[in-house]
């Protein structure tokens, strides 16, 4: 066997290890998970940090554990769910993984979504340059893996009524989450 494939291959297998954490927030157990490139998953706030811990690795196999994973984060997601008007920014590497270049584009336009703002599904579609494309925004945003990194939770249907949410908790966390931010937003903080 070759020496220097092999370090090539162990190379490749340290550049993808996958590191964990679970904190606690005002609304329950939060999940992140990544790995060198950047944030992989999160999971919204389950009631115990097994649940969120299942979840949130499944098929990643080998995570480690990592209590100062994305420390600065951690504090910001906190301050978000006591309440404080948080937008996640830009700066914060992501890795979408095997995503769809389409999808990609519409989670990346999302992200600029302002907290306490929502837009519709066709507006968001319109951004992204493809104005006929509700549907298949829609589709996108199911496959959001950064559920609060990128806020899917403020798109809604031109008509007003809430839309679909297939983070954890449904369509009852999405508006929990709308009501949240926009108490936030009215209260200036």
């Amino acid at each position: 066997m070759n020496l220097a494939k092999t370090d090539d291959f162990d190379h490749q297998l340290m550049k993808k290890t996958v590191k964990y954490t679970i904190f606690s927030t005002n609304w329950g157990c939060f999940g992140i998970a990544a790995n060198n490139r950047g944030l992989l998953r999160t999971h919204l706030p389950a009631a115990s940090p097994e649940i969120v811990k299942s979840r949130l690795l499944k098929n990643l196999g080998g995570a480690e554990y990592d209590k100062n994973l994305f420390r600065p984060l951690q504090k910001q997601i906190t301050a978000y769910f006591e309440g404080t008007c948080v937008n996640f920014g830009k700066d914060i590497p992501l890795d979408f993984g095997n995503l769809t270049e389409f999808s990609r584009l519409v989670l990346n336009i999302c992200r600029s979504i302002s907290f306490g703002q929502t837009i519709s599904y066709a507006e968001l579609a319109k951004r992204a340059g493809r104005p006929r494309a509700t549907r298949a925004v829609g589709n996108a945003l199911a496959q959001n893996p950064l559920p609060l990194i990128i806020p899917c939770h403020r798109v809604i249907y031109s008509n007003g009524n809430i839309g679909g949410f297939s983070a954890t908790g449904g369509v009852r966390t999405k508006k929990m989450l709308i009501c949240h931010e926009q108490k936030g937003f009215l209260w200036g903080h």
